[in-house]
Parts: C-alpha cells; structure tokens; sequence
C-alpha cells in the first residue's frame, strides 16, 4: 500500500526533497518476465525437441546433444529470472547465452553442409533477442535513466506561481508533450504524453511533498508506460522581484540509453525541450497566453520558436492545409488566473 503523501518541514533542504536517483525499473521488470517465459519455452523446446530446432536453425543433426545443452540452460535461465525479485543476474546470464549462440552460429556457417539461409534467419532472431536482454541488463543493473533541469523567472510571487502548478491540470497548458493530466484526488494524478512516432503513454503518478508556495515533488506508481519523477521549487528573486522555478524531471524511459537515443532521433532533447516549456509557463503566467509570431511554425506555440525568418514553403503549405496560419489564429488560451487552485 502507498502512505499518502505528507508535506514536508520548511527546514527541509529542496536536495532532501528531490526525488531519488534509480527509479523503480518497473517496464525492465515485466520484460524480464516476458524473457523469462521466452527462456522456459525455448529451453523446454531445445530439450524436447532438438532435431526440430536444428531443422529451423539449420544446423546439422549430429548437434542435437549441443542443442539440449544449450536448452538446459535456457530453462536455468527461465527458472532464474521467475526466482528473482530482481533477476538482474539471470538477465546477465541470458546475454551470456546470446553471445555463446551467436559463437556458434558463425562458426556452424562455415560448414560445408550449412544451410545458410535457415542460419542467417536465426542469426537475425538472435541478435534482436539479444538487443533485447542488453536492454533489460542494463536497466536492472541500475540505469538511472534521464535526468534535465531547468529553471526561470517568472513576475509573479511564489505563491502564485505554486497555485498554478499545483493544479496540474494546467501542464498541458504550457507543458508540450502532455496531452491530459486528470487529477484524482489524494494527491493522485493521471497523465498522457506524446511519445516518438505518434505513440502515446499514460501513467499514474502520486505527490511525495507539497510544501505551499515552495515546493512540489512526484513520482510515478509501479507499472507506469514511463517510471518518472519530478519536483519543482519556487524561490524568492532577489529584492522579491518575482519568483525563479527550479525544476529537475528524472524518466527512464523504454529501452533506457537506448529508448533515449531513438527519442533523440525524433527531436526529443530533453534538457531543451524543459527549457522551452518553462518559456512558455513564464508567457502564460505573464501575459495570460503563449506568446505566437511568425517564428513559430504552427500557431499553438507549442513547436520549437526560432530567430525570425520567413517560413519555407513546405511550412506554408503545411499551414494552409490545417488553416492555422500564425498571422491568422489567435490562441485559445485562458488568462493565467483561470483554473487555478485555492
């Protein structure tokens, strides 16, 4: 069961109050099961089976001893990860096994009888089950996933800005890749993000402090799409000049380092993409709305701003087919002062 969540003392430090790094591996979890179950079959199937896997393999016969071997150890491994709360060993164990098949593979395909079609297709299965153990490995070993912060000044008070965000229904408002966040009352939450290739991720999250018109932290529950966690402080500006918020978002996303990468191929940075909403939670607190000029390639203000320069013609066309042109649609957000808690 989860404890409620508590505010915390003025006397804690925001370094107390930032959520811990190693967030719960929860996706790395399930689908160690999942390769768990794949090591059971394959094991049972190897041992049961040997001349059946050598025909699809094609691998000689005379190998079915090596095979059942080889099947052995898959179902230890199978059995391993199921024993385990953290079967970070039995994964381990798994990309060992990967790599001794992938041995045997290359050195089956120059035997003079190989079937090098058959080869060359369980060379392919292997080598994605293997990227597939190495993913799991490492985020059970303990990948700290992906850390940004940021921070701005914002010209309102702390208790303001605090206000706002306290309701974290108002996120998506400047927040990009959140499509909804729906408060379920106890301090829980429930969101939806854009994610690469138009895919789309929910979790649930719980608030872990909340300290008035000083700091918010969160973290995801267990069998989140994305384990995550978050915590955001408002300070005083020097001479009570506004309000500076420091944010620090913590995720780990699927596939770890490398779920990271391919996000960063869709243009995903995370460390300028907090930037950029913080830009725009500055506008919306500021003046009411997210600021929109013929930089900015779509009207919602929600994609990258750029230094002003006529849009290409790709843009243009883009425009037109949506009727959104900047210089024509207005936002459609409330001033700062709606929908804010009290």
């Amino acid at each position: 069961m989860t404890a409620k969540a508590q505010p915390l003392s003025y006397g804690t430090t925001f370094t107390e109050q930032r959520p811990k790094h190693g967030l719960p591996a929860t996706r790395a979890k399930r689908l160690a099961k999942g390769l768990g179950w794949f090591s059971v079959g394959l094991g049972l199937t190897e041992l049961l089976a040997p001349k059946a896997i050598a025909k699809i393999t094609g691998v000689s016969n005379a190998h079915t001893g090596l095979i059942r071997l080889y099947g052995a150890r898959e179902l230890a491994a199978g059995i391993g990860i199921f024993a385990q709360q953290k079967p970070t060993e039995s994964v381990w164990a798994r990309v060992a096994g990967d790599a001794l098949d992938l041995t045997t593979l290359g050195i089956a395909f120059s035997s003079p009888n190989a079937k090098r079609g058959r080869m060359a297709f369980a060379t392919a299965n292997v080598l994605a089950v293997t990227a597939l153990d190495l993913i799991c490995a490492k985020q059970l070993t303990g990948d700290r996933g992906i850390h940004a912060k940021a921070s701005c000044l914002i010209n309102q008070t702390p208790d303001e800005v605090y206000r706002f965000w306290r309701n974290f229904e108002n996120l998506p408002r400047f927040m990009k890749h959140l499509e909804a966040v729906e408060d379920l009352g106890g301090g829980r939450s429930r969101w939806a993000a854009k994610a690469p290739a138009g895919t789309t991720v929910e979790w649930e999250a719980e608030i872990i402090a909340d300290v008035p018109g000083e700091v918010i932290t969160w973290r995801s529950l267990e069998n989140s799409d994305v384990d995550n966690a978050g915590a955001v402080r408002f300070e005083t500006a020097p001479g009570h000049r506004g309000t500076i918020v420091k944010v620090n978002l913590e995720y780990n996303p699927f596939g770890g380092a490398v779920g990271a990468a391919i996000a960063k191929l869709f243009g995903e940075e995370p460390g300028q993409q907090l930037d950029d909403d913080l830009r725009r939670l500055k506008q919306v607190l500021e003046v009411g709305e997210v600021v929109v000029s013929d930089a900015t390639l779509m009207s919602t203000g929600y994609f990258a701003q750029r230094a002003a320069q006529p849009p290409d013609v790709e843009e243009l066309e883009l425009a037109e087919e949506s009727e959104s042109l900047p210089s024509q649609t207005g936002t459609n957000y409330r001033t700062a002062t709606e929908g804010r808690t009290t």
